[in-house]
């Protein structure tokens, strides 16, 4: 199956779940190079939008990412790698093991606060 790189000029979204927890980690991009060096060595490879050049996961930290398994979506220009987490378990460049930490506040017709938001103390007056 080959990925469609051409909708996103040359880029293709990765995202990153943990293949134990389901937990999402990451998103990040690929290029062509990227996603065969992926492939091929077993260990997530990005491309650096702000460096252009290759990066792999954990390089430098050691919180690399080993591929368990890897999808397509079905228009086929997003990549899903479901990933083993090694070293310390730091993901997020921030020092979190994942990057999504900072809930949006929703303004559902409703009005009800996320779990998040009520634990906070930012629970929203009924109408």
């Amino acid at each position: 199956m080959e990925i469609d790189f051409d909708k996103m000029q040359g880029l293709a979204p990765a995202v990153i779940q943990d293949a134990g927890t389901g937990e999402l980690l990451m998103v990040g991009f690929m290029n062509r190079e990227a996603l065969d060096q992926t492939l091929s060595s077993g260990f997530a490879t990005f491309y650096s939008r702000t460096r252009q050049k290759l990066w792999t996961k954990g390089e430098t930290s050691g919180n690399r990412l080993q591929v368990v398994a890897a999808f397509a979506d079905c228009d086929r220009d997003t990549v899903l790698l479901r990933v083993r987490v090694l070293g310390e378990g730091k993901v997020c460049h921030n020092g979190t093991r994942s990057c999504f930490t900072e809930e949006l506040p929703l303004g559902n017709a409703f009005g009800a606060a996320s779990p998040r938001q009520k634990e906070a103390g930012q629970e929203r007056a009924e109408p």
